[in-house]
């Protein structure tokens, strides 16, 4: 069986040449929940645009088994998801109900198949009720649930998702950790939160200065004080 990531030697540069990521190499299993952690700068958003084909550094990336490159595109896009940082990236139609049922309509599914999976999306992240509502009168908590809901009626295998609890209070924060716990999907999130990734996540991997420097289950990396404390993080 294919992995759902393979990330071999890979380096990325900036344009001002400073190094992004430096020689990471990765395997990600499907059905992991994988949390990225690291202080900021560390290169933890580069990664998830390295996985998601946004940028194009020098190494292999596989997903799913599928090398990406530009000839794969489409077809890597359809298998891994993208959550951003600012959910407002996401929702740019008058209804949410148009937001979720542009990714499915653009990729040519059957018409009950989009049915389904808008529907499936709306039930899974409790935003059937504001279908019809505006995104921008959404709360910061119902951005974040219906950002992913449009993530979701694609129905890709793998989702990642950049700082979500970001701007978050902590109840919505909580829902959020509850959305993230019914979803199947392979999930890979990059946070500064540690008490955030011990709740959804159950291998943790720290990256510093574009390096993964411990990859490991989750109780045993966010409690190593002595590792959090070397890389300016704290145990939650």
């Amino acid at each position: 069986m294919n992995q759902a990531i393979e990330i071999s030697n890979y380096s990325y540069v900036y344009p001002d040449g400073t190094m992004a990521l430096d020689s990471i190499n990765l395997t990600i299993q499907h059905g992991e929940r994988v949390s990225l952690i690291g202080p900021n700068g560390a290169g933890k958003s580069t990664l998830l645009l390295a996985m998601a084909g946004f940028i194009r550094g020098k190494g292999t990336v596989l997903i799913d088994g599928m090398e990406l490159c530009s000839r794969t595109l489409k077809q890597i896009r359809a298998k891994l998801g993208c959550c951003l940082e600012n959910p407002d990236d996401q929702l740019f139609m008058p209804t949410l109900f148009e937001d979720v049922i542009f990714g499915p309509l653009n990729m040519n599914l059957p018409p009950q198949q989009v049915k389904d999976n808008v529907d499936r999306a709306f039930e899974t992240v409790g935003l059937t009720a504001l279908a019809e509502k505006a995104p921008h009168h959404l709360s910061a908590g119902q951005k974040r649930a219906a950002a992913i809901a449009t993530v979701l009626s694609m129905a890709p295998q793998i989702i990642t998702f950049d700082e979500p609890d970001g701007s978050l209070d902590p109840r919505n924060r909580k829902r959020l950790e509850e959305v993230l716990g019914r979803l199947p999907q392979t999930l890979i999130i990059a946070t500064c939160n540690m008490r955030f990734a011990a709740a959804v996540s159950s291998r943790v991997i720290v990256v510093d200065h574009g390096r993964i420097v411990a990859d490991g289950p989750a109780k045993s990396i966010l409690y190593d004080k002595d590792l959090m404390e070397a890389h300016g993080l704290e145990i939650p």
